[in-house]
C-alpha cells in the first residue's frame, strides 16, 4: 500500500464557467464541492476536495451536459 505524500492533494477539481450551463447537476451530485451563483453557473466551493467525495465528484464531471468540469488526479 502506497500512502500519498501529506499536503499533497488527491485531485484537484477546476471549471470553465464560460462553457456552464447551468444545468445544476454538479450541485445535486456533490454540494460538498459545487454550488451555483446568481445566474445559475457552476462554482467551485473545495478545489482540492477529500477523497471520500471522489465518487460525486467524477459522476458530476461525467453527467455536465457542458463539459465544463475537469478533474485531475
Amino acid at each position: 500500500m502506497t500512502a500519498e505524500p501529506i499536503g499533497v492533494p488527491l485531485m484537484r477539481v477546476t471549471t470553465e464557467r464560460d462553457r456552464c450551463v447551468g444545468s445544476g447537476q454538479c450541485a445535486l451530485l456533490s454540494p460538498e464541492v459545487f454550488d451555483q451563483d446568481d445566474h445559475g453557473l457552476v462554482v467551485v466551493l473545495r478545489e482540492e476536495p477529500a477523497d471520500d467525495l471522489r465518487a460525486g465528484v467524477l459522476q458530476a464531471a461525467d453527467l455536465c451536459p457542458s463539459r465544463s468540469i475537469r478533474v485531475d488526479s
